[in-house]
């Protein structure tokens, strides 16, 4: 794989993506979807290695280039993941003033949503293919009620949902 293309090809996801998985869509288009340069569950890896330590949310975009062409891929994609930063530097000043007028806030509210609505669209098919038996949907339903109704911490849960299903796996 070209890692200028690679490189484009994350930069555009990033640069669109308004969170952490914001770019998630895009990615899963152009590299799923449209090119066929990752499988499903390629890109499901990714996005799990990406999000399992410690560091920012689109970390995951790192692992996407990894998955796509090794090393030199995983560079281009942290470049891509920091490239969005480095380019709002300059305008972050102009755009601080600006946000204070009322179109500029209700723009920004709608490219929110539509960024929303974009994340649940390509989280499903993630979803579809991680979740393979009754008990990892039994596993990610519950870790879903502990995190959204109770205070217990993210990591704790995710190390017991890991826990649960290494047990699973050994029996």
């Amino acid at each position: 794989m070209n890692l200028l293309i690679l490189y484009l090809m994350l930069t555009k996801a990033t640069i669109t993506g308004f969170s952490g998985l914001g770019s998630l869509p895009v990615i899963h288009e152009d590299f799923v979807t449209r090119n066929h340069i990752l499988s499903e569950r390629q890109l499901n890896e990714a996005v799990a290695a990406g999000r399992a330590g410690p560091g920012p949310l689109g970390l995951y975009v790192a692992c996407v280039g990894y998955q796509a062409a090794g090393w030199p891929g995983a560079i281009a994609g942290f470049l891509a993941m920091i490239t969005p930063t480095l380019l709002v530097i300059p305008v972050l000043r102009y755009f601080v003033q600006a946000a204070r007028h009322p179109t500029l806030r209700a723009s920004i509210r709608a490219l929110l949503l539509a960024a929303a609505g974009l994340l649940v669209s390509s989280s499903l098919p993630l979803g579809r293919d991680s979740v393979t038996s009754w008990l990892s949907a039994l596993i990610a339903a519950g870790s879903f009620a502990i995190i959204a109704f109770t205070k217990v911490e993210t990591a704790l849960v995710i190390a017991g949902a890991a826990l649960l299903g290494l047990l699973s796996a050994i029996r």
